[in-house]
């Protein structure tokens, strides 16, 4: 397995940017930690928009939706436009509506937050639960003894989700006790990073799910395979000239790796140092290149 290469000099940075037309990025880790943005992140962008490079800002976070997140850049100062973000909840919306057709007649169940319902609300397909303030509620005996399968629902999509209980957990088993009803996943993450530390991801209330049902979902972020079709059927770039940019090996790298994109890891959110240069460790998929973090790119050329 090739050593990955640390970008240390201004003949690195050259190289590495003469690479590649397009970039997908990761957010949460790579462009700012929680509501902090890292260093020279905004130069950095500008420096890759003023060489012609196109720009993805692909994220697993499922609470927000690409209108969301249009807001949070802006919030830092970066012009983003919603098409330039394809979020987990976004490629769900894409699966259901493109992908799989999914029946006009029929509603999702959503287990997540209101980004999940936003991007459904856009693409024009009905759901159920979500953000519902009826059923954020203790699960009392009648309320669980009521629970029934509802034949109008034809899938069960499942993220993060803040406000997640029992109840709800409940009403999604019964419907997925149906092997006709479509189980989807935003994203199987363990955890997410905020503010420096990590939390539970939406993979611990998918798991929940997959426990009572014996069932696997079709999950449809970083690093399914799924999601990468969807980006690459409305982005249409060449994977040779496309670079993914995470700070995660198990979800961003090995999502650029079996995409076919070159990878770039910055030291900045999950993953460190010492995990992607262990030699014998073959457990994830290892970054072409790294640097501390992703301003080094502008900070080097400018020394």
């Amino acid at each position: 397995m090739t050593v990955p290469k640390k970008i240390e000099t201004k003949e690195d940075v050259e190289a590495f940017l003469d690479q590649y037309d397009d970039f997908l990025f990761d957010c949460d880790g790579v462009l700012w930690q929680g509501n902090h943005l890292l260093p020279k992140v905004n130069e950095t962008l500008d420096l890759l928009r003023s060489r012609n490079k196109r720009m993805t800002f692909v994220t697993n976070n499922s609470t927000k939706s690409r209108r969301a997140y249009t807001e949070k850049f802006a919030g830092f100062g970066i012009n983003v436009e919603a098409k330039e973000i394809f979020g987990s909840s976004y490629s769900a919306a894409v699966y259901l509506k493109k992908v799989i057709e999914f029946p006009e007649d029929k509603k999702v169940l959503v287990i997540g937050e209101k980004g999940i319902e936003e991007e459904l609300d856009n693409v024009g397909i009905k759901y159920v639960v979500g953000t519902d303030e009826s059923y954020r509620q203790y699960p009392t005996d009648e309320l669980l003894n009521a629970v029934e399968r509802d034949d109008s629902i034809g899938a069960v999509l499942c993220g993060l989700d803040l406000h997640i209980n029992y109840y709800k957990m409940a009403v999604a088993m019964q419907q997925l006790k149906d092997e006709k009803t479509i189980f989807l996943a935003t994203n199987i993450d363990s955890t997410f990073p905020s503010k420096g530390k990590l939390l539970p991801g939406a993979g611990t209330i998918v798991g929940t799910l997959e426990t009572c049902t014996g069932r696997k979902p079709i999950a449809l972020g970083k690093p399914s395979d799924a999601m990468m079709d969807c980006i690459k059927a409305e982005k249409h770039f060449d994977p040779k000239r496309t670079c993914m940019v995470g700070d995660r090996l198990n979800t961003d790298i090995a999502f650029g790796s079996r995409g076919g994109l070159g990878t770039l890891m910055v030291l900045t959110g999950v993953d460190k140092e010492e995990t992607i240069l262990q030699k014998d460790d073959n457990s994830f998929a290892k970054p072409q290149y790294y640097a501390d973090k992703l301003g080094d790119l502008v900070e080097i050329l400018n020394q």
